[in-house]
Order: C-alpha cells, then sequence, then structure tokens
C-alpha cells in the first residue's frame, strides 16, 4: 500500500497492525470533492491487500467526521452526465471495497457525518460515535434520491419504519440517538470516542485474524443479497442529479435558507 498515493487521507501505522486513517480537509469539516470521493472509494482495496494492516480505523481532522459533499463538486455534477457516470461508479466502489475488505474497520466518528461520510461511518464493522456528533442522509433535501448506501443498510441498522422517516425526511439524527435505534455500535462522550475505537481496533488485531475475517465477510453477505437496492437507489440518485431540483438544493445549502424545489411548484404538476 503506497500511503503517498493519497493526498486529502492521511495516514498512521499504529502497534499490531491497526491503521489509523483520517479524513484531512478540517477547514472545509472534511467535505468530499471529487479527490476526496476518489481516495475514499479505492483506499479500502489497498486496505484489503496491504499486509502489513489488520485494522483500520478511520476518522476526520478537527471537529468534524465529515460534512457531505462539497457544495462546488455538487455543482459540477448536476446535468454533467459524464461526471455522473463516473460519480456512480465511484459511488458503488466505495460501497463495495467497503463490504468486501477483508480487514475488520472501526470508524470514530467524531463529528458530523453527511454524505460520503456516512458511508463510511456506517458501514464500517464497529461505529464509535460521540453523543452529540449528528448523522444523516440528506439527500433528500439536496433534491435528489437518497443514494450511496443508505437504501442498503438504514433498514438492516434501524428497522424500517426508522430508515424511512430519516430517508424521506432528510433530518439529522444525534450519536445518542444512533445509538438507541441501533445505528451505530457505541456512542460516547466526544473525546472518549477515538481512544475508544483504537481500544477496539487493538483487540481486533490482536485476536484470531481468520476466525474476525471471515466472521466479516460472512456477514457481509446480508449487505451483498441487498446489492440490487443499493445498484437502483444509486442509480436513481444519479438521474435525479439530472434534473432542476439539485441545483436549487445546493444553492438553498450553501444560503442557509429553505429549498424551492421546481418539481414541487404547483404550476410543474
Amino acid at each position: 500500500m503506497d500511503l503517498a498515493d493519497y493526498q486529502q487521507l492521511t495516514f498512521e501505522r499504529r502497534a499490531n497492525g491497526v491503521l489509523l486513517i483520517t479524513l484531512n480537509r478540517p477547514e472545509k469539516y472534511n467535505a468530499t470533492d471529487e479527490a476526496m470521493h476518489g481516495e475514499l472509494a479505492r483506499v479500502w482495496a489497498d486496505v484489503s491487500r496491504d499486509a502489513e494492516t489488520r485494522v483500520a480505523v478511520v476518522t476526520g481532522a478537527g471537529k468534524a467526521f465529515s460534512a457531505g459533499g462539497d457544495l462546488a463538486m455538487v455543482q459540477r455534477l448536476a446535468g454533467d452526465s459524464e461526471r455522473v457516470a463516473h460519480m456512480l461508479s465511484e459511488m458503488s466502489d466505495m460501497v463495495y471495497n467497503i463490504i468486501n475488505c477483508e480487514k475488520p474497520i472501526v470508524s470514530a466518528i467524531n463529528g458530523v457525518a453527511v454524505g460520503a461520510g456516512t458511508v463510511v461511518a456506517l458501514l464500517s464493522d464497529i461505529s464509535i460515535c460521540a453523543e452529540d456528533a449528528k448523522i444523516g442522509d440528506g439527500h433528500v433535501r439536496l433534491g435528489v434520491a437518497a443514494g450511496d448506501h443508505a437504501a442498503i443498510l438504514w433498514p438492516l441498522l434501524c428497522g424500517m419504519a426508522k430508515a424511512r422517516y430519516y430517508l424521506l425526511t432528510g433530518e439529522m439524527l444525534t450519536g445518542a440517538e444512533a445509538e438507541r435505534i441501533g445505528m451505530v455500535s457505541k456512542a460516547l462522550p466526544r473525546d472518549q470516542v477515538l481512544d475508544e475505537a483504537l481500544r477496539i481496533a487493538e483487540t481486533l488485531a490482536t485476536g484470531a485474524q481468520p476466525a474476525i475475517r471471515l466472521t466479516k465477510r460472512a456477514l457481509g453477505n446480508w449487505l451483498k443479497m441487498a446489492g440490487p437496492i443499493f445498484d437502483q437507489s444509486a442509480a436513481y440518485e444519479m438521474l435525479t442529479f439530472m434534473g432542476p431540483d439539485v441545483l436549487e438544493g445546493a444553492a438553498a445549502l450553501g444560503e442557509k435558507r429553505s429549498p424551492v424545489f421546481p418539481s414541487a411548484n404547483p404550476a410543474s404538476a
């Protein structure tokens, strides 16, 4: 694994094969632009092949885990079929590479997790979250269908009723509430999150490696069975990037106001 291939992810090798991966755009609250999105899509295949790594821990630099997609990237994607097709491919790589990674992944959700950040945070095998962190899938508030990981994962974690509620409304939930409904493994005070994630990683790294990896592989089949659901939701998200609502959604987020979606205009009905 050539760590120099990455610019927006930083790496720290720790004892017993624990690899700490940090999303490193703190000035943007680790929002994902094209570069970071691409790195998050391919890093898990590299981790899986890396002989020095037994367990990966992923966290965010500064106050956030990841504040979602960079709005400038969203605006560049809107209506651009080539960019949208590329994003669809990367989105699939990100989800399936996390699922197929041979090594356990532990997320230390130290702050807000939205968009691709939520993909990594919740698809990790074990998720440790700050009690006051905000987690959400805000696709519908942006004006696009909930793709990424949500349709494949949320019903398994918290049940269909809660998944429908949060994915259709785009509401955020706290880390404490996420733990209560089964979205994350543990919720702790913020200053304990990374230490606990590293403690768990150390336990995994010093455990029976074939047993742990094969248990992960077996559990991953629950997600693989839902693969067609993910593929459909991802395609729907990219389809809605070709419509007009996403531009209004991005503008409203940037201007911190409520969106007025063209599709919700009575004249368009």
